[in-house]
């Protein structure tokens, strides 16, 4: 008798799912990151500067968004000035993802499309949950600022000086311990801050990847090139600073110059999609 023929039957495989939109922890982490040389953060400057002459319109929105929330900044300072520093960080949180906006005109003139103002305005849909989620982590972060900025003043002061001879308080000689605990305890949160979210929301609005491995790859692009990450933030700093002279009127233009240029340096620390 005649073995009954038996073909063999094809095994469907599940199709590929690691598209630039999707892309698992594990191959983020081994994602290969750019070496940067100290030049790399003014040509970032100086392409943001190229892509807000490209959408003045989107940039001036958000710039105005930027200039009110200094004048914010400066209510807080003088209604509770242990707030100041710790809020100054929040703010500067709130600026990535005010950028977002910003982040995607940079993709548009990158791609070759016409930015717009309400294709900005909703960029955040997509990754809405991830945002979500990122921001919590760094919500976290900001609330351990504010409460050690609010322990040294504990600390330091009996009474809260009053905001009339506040900044001649502060920084008085005679209260140099209190300004170098200030200053570290800020410089380390700051760092942090700093180091995690670098270029990591740049990242998960281009590639939809998750806010672990996004604040992963942030880290590791700044552990990489540590001297060039600490000038990019230095720049980032000063420029904020100048910006707020006079009324923060710089912040208009300031601002949306730094969004667009961070889209660049994320740009330039991770390889472009394929």
């Amino acid at each position: 008798m005649n073995a009954p023929d038996t073909q063999p039957q094809p095994t469907s495989t599940p199709a590929a799912t690691d598209t630039p939109e999707t892309i698992p922890s594990a191959s983020v982490f081994a994602l290969p990151l750019a070496d940067l040389s100290p030049a790399d953060p003014f040509r970032w400057l100086a392409r943001g500067w190229h892509d807000f002459r490209r959408c003045p319109k989107v940039g001036l929105f958000y710039g105005l968004c930027f200039f009110l929330m200094g004048h914010a900044l400066w209510y807080v300072f003088r209604a509770a000035p242990a707030y100041v520093l710790a809020l100054s960080a929040g703010f500067l949180l709130m600026g990535p993802f005010l950028c977002l906006g910003i982040y995607d005109a940079s993709r548009a003139c990158e791609t070759g499309r016409r930015p717009s103002l309400r294709a900005s305005l909703a960029a955040w849909r997509p990754t809405k949950g991830t945002m979500a989620i990122f921001a919590g982590v760094l919500l976290i972060l900001e609330m351990l600022w504010g409460r050690a900025s609010l322990v040294v003043f504990a600390v330091t002061f009996n009474t809260m000086p009053s905001t009339a001879n506040l900044l001649q308080v502060l920084f008085s000689l005679d209260n140099l311990e209190f300004i170098l605990t200030y200053t570290v305890v800020g410089a380390v949160f700051a760092g942090l801050i700093f180091v995690t979210s670098a270029i990591s929301i740049p990242m998960i609005l281009d590639r939809r990847v998750d806010a672990i491995s996004a604040g992963l790859t942030s880290i590791r692009a700044c552990l990489q090139n540590p001297g060039v990450m600490l000038l990019w933030g230095a720049l980032i700093t000063l420029t904020v600073l100048t910006a707020m002279l006079p009324w923060f009127l710089g912040l208009f233009v300031a601002g949306p110059v730094l969004g667009h240029a961070t889209w660049h340096a994320y740009r330039g620390i991770v390889p472009a999609p394929v």
